[in-house]
């Protein structure tokens, strides 16, 4: 897979069944060439990610203080921990790296080290 299939939020998209199809309707894909709105978008941190022209939030100078990502990591749920420490990885390791552990999950997460 590609950087494509990885969400802003650090959800990994390439073991979805509708990504593989190409009937995604999820983070990016739509909204990054135009075919959607981004500002209709809902999710504060996909508008932010995308308008600002970076893969994923892992991209962002402000990554450690952003609110809108703290807010986002705030949430209840084993998911949102897992999201998390995919974009530490990916800040620490890079894309390629994360892709090569990544495209082995079963899911949208799983293990990073």
């Amino acid at each position: 897979m590609t950087v494509e299939a990885i969400g802003c939020c650090g959800a990994y998209c390439g073991t979805c069944k509708e990504l593989r199809a190409g009937t995604c309707k999820g983070c990016k894909f739509g909204y990054i060439n135009g075919e959607r709105d981004i500002n209709k978008a809902r999710c504060k941190m996909k508008v932010c990610c995308i308008k600002k022209n970076y893969n994923t939030c892992a991209d962002c100078p402000d990554f450690l203080s952003c609110p809108v990502i703290s807010d986002f990591y705030s949430k209840n749920g084993y998911k949102y921990k897992k999201y998390k420490q995919a974009l530490e990885y990916i800040r620490d390791n890079g894309y390629a790296s994360f892709l090569q552990i990544a495209d082995s999950w079963k899911g949208a997460y799983g293990k990073c080290k």
